[in-house]
């Protein structure tokens, strides 16, 4: 997990169209295509609406010149996560149709519904949609800049600054877990070593989590006694310097915004 951190922030570095576009841009086409694809009503439109809008994130990932193994990988970390919230709606009568049908009987009194499953598809498809952009936005804007552009649309700066800080030490901290953790190899440890005591593997564990908290903590008051040397108060905020799209810009996104609508509002009145 540590080492696919560092993977997505050095893809975030390439070079692109998609890659060069303003952080705000892409946030903006980035919540329009979920907003859109999540409101669009559960019904099997949603499986052509899905397909062109997946279509446009392809399209999207082409122009980042990013490889497609990268996407496939990152969207199998993820897909356990929503997989079995879709996978268990099969199980259970849909309130959303007024009659359903049992189309195989199991065990125990349980029973798969035809009506359920053709709902699972639709939420199966528009997870793999929102997902889909969300991977895109991640591997192709360095997270500075995601929180810039997240605070030059209105993010309010208590936010920003707790996200900056963050951001800033999210690297340091993972530098200091790679280090305790090389420091467990070198001396032949492996928690998944059933050779060893399980008590054992335990306290050495929380041994390691308490110390990382421990240095956290120490690096954290370090930091902050630092910035009160340096006037830092509680009205301090992160100074952003007006930066305007250029036309360019404007125009990508005027014509992303009307495609997105174009395609739900024909979509759901002409299928």
């Amino acid at each position: 997990m540590i080492d696919e951190l560092y993977d997505i922030e050095r893809m975030a570095y390439r070079d692109s169209p998609v890659h060069r576009l303003d952080a705000r841009v892409k946030i903006l086409i980035c919540f329009a295509c979920i907003i859109a694809v999540v409101a669009f009503p559960y019904s099997t439109k949603t499986y052509l609406f899905g397909e062109v809008m997946f279509l446009f994130f392809l399209c999207l990932w082409a122009f980042s010149r990013l490889p497609p193994l990268v996407f496939v990988k990152r969207f199998l970390m993820i897909l356990p996560f929503g997989f079995f919230i879709i996978f268990f709606q099969i199980f259970f009568e849909n309130p959303r149709y007024s009659s359903v049908h049992a189309i195989f009987d199991l065990p125990f009194g349980i029973h798969i519904f035809a009506e359920s499953m053709e709902f699972a598809t639709i939420l199966g498809a528009k997870f793999l949609v929102c997902i889909s952009f969300i991977i895109l936005l991640s591997s192709t804007t360095r997270m500075q800049d995601l929180l810039d552009g997240a605070a030059r649309l209105g993010l309010p700066p208590e936010f920003a600054l707790a996200l900056g800080m963050m951001i800033r030490y999210l690297f340091v901290f993972a530098d200091m877990f790679n280090r305790v953790r090389h420091a467990l190899e070198t001396r032949c440890f492996d928690v998944f070593d059933g050779s060893l005591p399980y008590v054992y593997r335990i306290r050495q564990m929380s041994y390691t989590i308490g110390s990382v908290f421990i240095r956290s903590f120490e690096q954290g008051e370090r930091t902050y006694v630092s910035m009160l040397c340096r006037s830092y108060g509680k009205a301090s905020y992160i100074f952003l310097a007006k930066k305007p799209l250029h036309p360019g810009e404007w125009a990508f996104l005027a014509a992303s915004f009307i495609f997105i609508v174009a395609v739900s509002a024909g979509t759901y009145l002409f299928t």
